[in-house]
């Protein structure tokens, strides 16, 4: 009971308007605090603690989900990272589909977000997995992405629809051109295969405006909002209105 999720907004680029969220697990620890998930994943992993616990996230990502359902905001979404060990396991499309209807919401306001290495890990299985949750209508994105093998031809085997840039590219974008050329590359990448295209971390004004000339699609980093708990966004959101 000592773990929460806390909401990071994403916002499209031209007009900043929300398009969702990404759930990101917080360890309220009773004596050292608030621990950001660096400090114990490995720990989850190690002891196998990660399928139990990433099964809470989904299921509390999913009431999260209902709750703002009920307060009227249909159309928000909400992304949930899947461990590599989640992604393994037999049930998890059994345990994603349960919390969906457990909480009556429709599949299209959940996305699921794996890492390059977890997808291509067992490929063959991968392509099963993802063809099940598009057929579900579950949107899946490939997180931190050119950070992982990168081999390109996995990406018009599997069913996704949204590519991630690691925020490693956007962090120095504006100074470096090669990280500059590899985030415009990947934007064209993602659009020509029909893909929308985000950008993380993304922290300054000018990492801003040079994605918006190459065109992504999508933003989230602390330049437009840190993450935030559920009560605190709503508290915002409505006072920006």
């Amino acid at each position: 009971n000592q773990f929460e999720l806390w909401y990071q907004p994403k916002y499209t680029a031209g007009d900043h308007s929300l398009t969702g969220f990404e759930a990101l697990l917080r360890w309220h620890h009773p004596e050292r605090g608030m621990l950001l998930p660096a400090e114990f994943l490995s720990a989850l992993e190690d002891t196998g603690l990660i399928i139990p616990v990433g099964k809470w996230v989904i299921q509390q990502a999913c009431l999260q989900l209902h709750q703002w359902k009920l307060q009227g905001n249909t159309e928000w979404t909400l992304a949930v990272n899947l461990s590599p060990a989640q992604f393994e396991q037999h049930d998890i499309i059994d345990v994603v589909c349960n919390a969906l209807a457990q909480y009556q919401l429709s599949p299209a306001c959940l996305t699921l977000e794996l890492t390059e290495s977890t997808a291509l890990k067992n490929l063959k299985r991968s392509i099963e997995i993802l063809n099940a949750f598009s057929a579900l209508g579950i949107t899946v994105s490939i997180d931190d992405f050119g950070t992982g093998y990168s081999c390109l031809s996995y990406l018009k085997q599997l069913a996704v629809d949204k590519l991630k840039i690691d925020q490693s590219f956007i962090r120095d974008m504006v100074e470096d051109s090669e990280d500059a050329a590899i985030v415009k590359a990947v934007i064209q990448l993602g659009h020509t295969l029909d893909l929308k295209v985000i950008a993380e971390g993304v922290e300054k004004e000018d990492q801003l405006a040079l994605l918006r000339t190459y065109g992504v699609d999508e933003i989230q980093g602390y330049l437009i909002s840190r993450p935030l708990t559920a009560q605190d966004f709503v508290a915002c959101y409505e006072n920006q209105k």
